[in-house]
């Protein structure tokens, strides 16, 4: 009986679901900032690495938790923001309480005289705070 049984029809692709409903513009830019701060703070935990290696006198173990908490700091920011491009709705508190964390550490700059730096952190922060709880983020992220 080889042959007798018809064949499907050839050369026809099987449809692709695609995705309606793409990554807001608002979840987009905080992913970009979360992973821009990720960068940042690891250029700031490589250069206490180095920091730590050549200096003469140093408290080794807060040298090293300094060094840690920067490394944690920089690994976190980036898997958050890849969790959120990924839209993992569980991301976006963590990022929220990260973001928050610039406010305090722009208000101390501020008081020791680093305002120039303290006030971009703390808008900075603000900011990507409210792209996080965003209308469209909320949407993306199935909270509405």
């Amino acid at each position: 009986m080889g042959g007798t049984v018809p064949r499907g029809a050839t050369g026809i692709v099987t449809p692709v679901a695609i995705d309606s409903d793409p990554i807001p513009v608002t979840l987009r830019w905080a992913v970009r900032i979360l992973r821009a701060e990720a960068v940042a703070v690891g250029l700031i935990a490589a250069w206490l690495v180095w920091a730590d290696l050549t200096a003469e006198t140093t408290d080794l173990p807060s040298a090293l938790l300094v060094t840690a908490f920067a490394v944690g700091a920089a690994a976190a920011l980036w898997a958050l923001g890849g969790a959120l491009a990924r839209r993992r709705a569980g991301a976006r508190a963590p990022a929220i309480v990260l973001q928050l964390m610039l406010l305090p550490i722009g208000w101390f700059m501020i008081q020791g005289g680093l305002g120039w730096l303290g006030v971009p952190l703390i808008v900075l922060g603000l900011g990507t705070t409210a792209l996080l709880v965003s209308t469209p983020t909320n949407r993306a992220l199935g909270f509405e």
